[in-house]
């Protein structure tokens, strides 16, 4: 499987949390976050599987905020 999955990150999870999980549940080992969010923020993690890890630069170009 490749693309991306937008994950909604829950306060105290850290973003290599998130991953681990993705990596276990889909059985895919080639997963990558866009980004790290810090482990007390909510927000959309955007993680890479498979050959869409290699685009995952495209995504992090833009601006990161916290509402």
């Amino acid at each position: 499987m490749d693309g991306f999955i937008n994950v909604l990150k829950p306060p105290g999870m850290t973003s290599h949390d998130v991953v681990y999980f993705i990596r276990r549940v889909t059985g895919i080992k080639k997963c990558g976050h866009t980004g790290t969010l810090d482990p007390g923020a909510a927000g959309v993690l955007p993680v890479g599987l498979g050959k869409a890890t290699r685009l995952s630069r495209f995504v992090t170009e833009g601006d990161k905020s916290y509402s």
